[in-house]
This record gives structure tokens, C-alpha cells and sequence, in this order.
């Protein structure tokens, strides 16, 4: 079958999502790997950015990123027609059945993307930072976590994106054909909510000023 014609079928669909979601998720844990540096100070998380930029990966890498999440969500959105399209129009429908992360996956997702956008704008683009200095990472990251509702934004975007792995990894998984436990995703999300919500509550305790 070619290419397009696969994409059409929804296993095409649902393995184009479980593809876009490894690259994204390798992508979250090298990021919070980079974001945990705020640790060892400001020349060593500001010495990081220096690095990225001088090898020239930030751009290809924002390029290949927002294909990526292009086809993810283009793909979540399909399916979502889709399955509506089967189910029919019932006025009364049996509830979804599923995990509550199952259920809340497109809301999830719909709070991961308007929380990149502000985060660009944020300690990308630097418009909405108190500080907002090209370069000043660690500065740029005090001056943001130190205010509490910075926090509690960040803190639910970064609890959407944990139930977002948690279910999605384990679909993925199951999409590739690759028996896994649930247990697994559950471990790597928390594993990575704690990784990122470490950084803006050492800033908000005073650990990291």
C-alpha cells in the first residue's frame, strides 16, 4: 500500500501519532535534561543556550519540531472526526470508557499547545518574561518563578503533559505492536512532571534566586 493510502486508513493515523510522539517525547526529555542545568547555575544552563546556538541545531531543531506537532495533532484531529463519524449521531451514547487520562487527551493537548505558544512568547521570544534578555536563561527563569501564578500555569501544563505520556505512551506502544505495561507510562510521567516541575518550585522556595 503507498504511503498516502496507508495514511488514510486509521492504523495510518494512529502510527503516524505513536511516530510523532516518540520524536516529541525524546524532545520533552532532552529539554528537561537541559532545564535541570538551572541547578549548577547560571554559566552553566546559559553556557548550554551559547552552545545550541553556536552549533546551529535551534532552528532545524524549531523547524523539525513544528512539523512534527503539525502531524501529531493533524492526525489526533482525523481520528477524533473519524470515530465520531462511526459512533454515529445518538442522542444518548454510551459513556467512553477508558482511563481518565483516556477521556481528557484532546483537552490535554489542547492545554499543551496554548501553553508552548505562551512559553515561546515567553522564555523563547522573551515578550512576556519580567526580565526578557535574549541569552539570560537562568536570569529569565528567576524572574519568572518567582511570580506565583507563572507557577501554577506552569504547574498544569506540565501535569496535562504527564497524563498526555501516561496514556499516550502506552497507546503508542500498543499502535507499534510493542506489549508494554501501563505502569511503564505512568513512571515516565512522573518522572518527567517532577524533572520540569523542579525547576519553577526551587525558583518559587528561594533553593535556585
Amino acid at each position: 500500500m503507498d504511503t498516502i493510502g496507508l495514511y488514510r486508513t486509521t492504523i495510518g493515523k494512529k502510527a503516524v501519532m505513536a511516530v510523532t510522539g516518540a520524536a516529541l517525547l525524546l524532545f520533552i526529555v532532552a529539554h528537561m535534561i537541559g532545564n535541570l542545568a538551572v541547578f549548577s547555575g547560571a554559566e552553566a544552563i546559559d553556557g548550554y543556550g551559547r552552545f545550541l546556538r553556536e552549533i546551529g541545531v535551534v532552528w532545524p531543531m524549531r523547524i523539525g519540531l513544528l512539523g512534527v506537532i503539525a502531524l501529531h495533532f493533524l492526525a489526533a484531529y482525523q481520528l477524533t472526526v473519524k470515530s465520531r463519524k462511526a459512533r454515529g449521531k445518538y442522542e444518548h451514547r454510551r459513556r467512553v470508557q477508558g482511563s481518565y487520562a483516556a477521556r481528557t487527551m484532546r483537552w490535554g493537548g489542547v492545554i499543551i499547545a496554548l501553553f508552548v505558544v505562551y512559553h515561546l512568547l515567553d522564555l523563547t521570544v522573551g515578550w512576556a518574561n519580567p526580565h526578557g534578555v535574549p541569552g539570560e536563561i537562568y536570569a529569565n527563569v528567576v524572574a519568572d518563578f518567582q511570580l506565583w501564578y507563572v507557577v501554577l500555569a506552569y504547574t498544569v501544563a506540565v501535569v496535562a503533559l504527564g497524563f498526555h505520556i501516561r496514556h499516550g505512551l502506552w497507546s503508542a506502544t500498543q499502535t507499534l505492536g510493542i506489549t508494554t505495561s501501563r505502569v511503564i507510562g505512568l513512571g515516565v510521567a512522573v518522572l518527567i512532571c517532577a524533572g520540569f516541575l523542579s525547576v519553577p518550585f526551587a525558583v518559587f522556595t528561594g533553593l535556585v534566586s
